[in-house]
C-alpha cells in the first residue's frame, strides 16, 4: 500500500490562484464549481484581477518570488511542498523491475518523485542517462519558454549546458508552469508547454482547465524520433486508452523505414520495448471521476485567510490526507470510509502488480533464454517478443499510474488482465515451440 505514496501526493502540479479561464493560443472560458467549504459557492468567490510584476526573470518569465508580495498565501503553500522530500526506491522494493528494464535507464535508477522543490536537483542527479535537454520538460518552466522562444531545436541541445544556465538564473515547476505571465488575472491558466497544442490541437477544449494544467506533465510521452521533442502519443481524451496508445506506437513510421516506436531494444531477448511514463491524466479523464472533479478538487484544499480571502493552497496533497478534501466526498460515496476503501483499493491493485509483475520478469528470462540458445526460428521468436512488448507495456501503464488504481481502478485492474493473458499467451508459444528433450 505504500507503494507510490510520495508521488500520489503530488499528484497534479498545477499552479492557480483560483479556477477559472484556460487560455490555449486563444482563449476558452470555464468556471470553477467546486468549492470545499460548505459556505462557499461559486457565487461567494470574488476573483482578484491584479497587475503583474514587472520585474521580469532573464528569460521574461515572472518567477515566484516576484508574485510573492501579492500573493503570499499562494507562494508559502507553494513552498511548503519542499516538506515532501522522501524517496521510495521501487528497483529495491519490487526489485523484478530490474530484470524487465534491463538494458534502460530505469534499471539503474527508478524511485519515487519527491515536492516540486526538488525537480531539477533530482534529474541531474539521477543514474539514468540524460544526453539531451528533453529530459528538463517538465521540471522547471524555463525550459518551456526556451522552447516558445526557440523551437523544438532545443530539445536535442545537450543536457549540461542547458541544465547549468536555468540552474544558475531560473527556477523548479512554479506559477509560470500553469499561469505563463498571468498568475494574478482572475486564476487564468495557461497551457505553456507547446507539446500539448500540438498533440490535441482544438481537442484541447474538451478538457478542464485545472486537469490540463496538472496533466501538462502528467501524461504519458514520448520523443520523436526525428527532433527528440518531447510528444503525446494522441489527440482526443478518446484516444487516451492504453490500446489506442499501444496501437498508435505500433504503426509509427520510423525515420529508417521501421515500422513500430520502441524506447529502447532489449539485447537479451531482442525485443523493441516502450517505457510508459505516468499517465495519470489519461487514466483519470478514463474514469468516473473526471465528469464532476478535476485535479485540484482532489489535491488542493481551498483555504481562508484571516481576513476572509479564499484561495487554493498549492501544497498538492493525497484527499486522504486532507479532512476538507475527504468531506466533499459524500456527495456520491456517501458515508463511505474514503480512507478504508481506497487503501483497500491500492492493496489490491499492488498485489497484482507484484504478482504479474515477476510472471513478466519469468517471462523474459525464458525468452532470453530462447533468443540465445537457437532453440527456436525467428518468426517464433517474434511473436514471443510481440506478446512480451504488450505484456510489458500494460504491466507498465498500470504500474508506473501513481494513483495506484485510485484514480481509476477499472482501467488499472483491465491494464493488468491484458498483461496477465499476454504474458500466459507467450508462455504457452514458447512451450509448444520449445524441443524436446530424450
Amino acid at each position: 500500500m505504500d507503494k507510490k505514496k510520495i508521488l500520489y501526493k503530488l499528484l497534479c502540479g498545477v499552479v492557480i490562484v483560483a479556477l477559472a479561464v484556460l487560455l490555449l493560443t486563444g482563449l476558452l472560458g470555464g468556471n470553477d464549481k467546486h468549492y470545499h467549504k460548505d459556505a462557499l459557492t461559486g457565487e461567494d468567490v470574488t476573483r482578484i484581477k491584479v497587475d503583474a510584476p514587472t520585474n521580469l526573470a532573464y528569460d521574461g518569465t515572472i518567477n515566484a518570488e516576484a508574485w510573492n508580495e501579492i500573493f503570499p498565501h499562494i507562494t508559502a503553500s507553494m513552498n511548503a511542498n519542499a516538506t515532501n522530500d522522501e524517496i521510495v526506491d521501487y528497483l529495491s522494493q519490487d526489485p523484478y523491475l530490474i530484470n524487465i528494464y534491463e538494458g534502460f535507464g530505469f534499471a539503474k535508477e527508478y524511485g519515487s518523485a519527491r515536492g516540486h522543490a526538488y525537480t531539477l536537483d533530482d534529474v541531474h542527479q539521477t543514474a539514468r542517462p540524460h544526453p539531451l535537454a528533453n529530459c528538463l520538460t517538465c521540471k522547471t518552466p524555463n525550459f518551456a519558454k526556451l522552447v516558445q522562444d526557440q523551437g523544438v531545436g532545443v530539445y536535442s541541445m545537450d543536457f549540461e549546458e542547458v541544465y547549468e544556465q536555468i540552474k544558475a538564473s531560473g527556477e523548479v515547476i512554479s506559477c509560470y508552469t500553469c499561469h505563463g505571465n498571468s498568475a494574478g488575472n482572475e486564476g487564468e491558466l495557461r497551457v505553456t508547454h507547446n507539446y500539448v497544442n500540438e498533440a490535441l490541437g482544438g481537442n484541447v477544449a474538451t478538457i478542464d482547465a485545472a486537469t490540463l494544467s496538472c496533466g501538462q506533465c502528467h501524461i504519458e510521452y514520448y520523443f520523436t524520433p526525428t527532433d527528440k521533442e518531447t510528444m503525446m502519443p494522441y489527440d482526443s481524451v478518446e484516444a487516451m486508452d492504453p490500446e489506442a496508445i499501444l496501437a498508435f506506437y505500433d504503426s509509427m513510421v520510423l525515420p529508417d523505414g521501421t515500422v513500430g516506436f520502441a524506447d529502447w531494444t532489449q539485447e537479451s531477448t531482442g525485443a523493441r520495448l516502450l517505457k510508459a511514463q505516468h499517465p495519470e491524466m489519461e487514466t483519470y479523464l478514463q474514469g468516473p471521476h473526471a465528469a464532476d472533479l478535476n485535479c485540484a478538487d482532489c489535491h488542493m484544499e481551498v483555504k481562508m485567510n484571516e481576513d476572509g480571502t479564499v484561495y487554493h493552497s498549492h501544497e498538492l496533497v493525497s484527499p486522504l490526507q486532507s479532512e476538507a478534501i475527504l468531506s466533499t466526498c459524500v456527495r456520491c460515496h456517501g458515508d463511505t470510509n474514503m480512507v478504508e476503501k481506497v487503501h483497500r483499493i491500492q492493496d489490491q491493485v499492488t498485489a497484482r502488480e507484484t504478482e504479474i509483475g515477476n510472471k513478466l520478469s519469468d517471462l523474459k528470462d525464458a525468452l532470453a533464454e530462447a533468443n540465445q540458445n537457437g532453440s527456436l526460428d525467428e518468426e517464433t521468436l517474434n511473436a514471443v517478443r510481440k506478446l512480451y512488448r504488450e505484456a510489458q507495456w500494460f504491466f507498465d501503464f498500470c504500474y508506473v499510474e501513481n494513483a495506484e488504481g485510485a484514480h481509476n481502478s477499472s482501467l488499472a485492474n483491465r491494464c493488468l488482465d491484458l498483461a496477465a493473458e499476454k504474458i500466459t499467451e507467450a508462455t504457452a508459444l514458447l512451450t509448444a515451440a520449445a524441443p524436446v528433450e530424450g
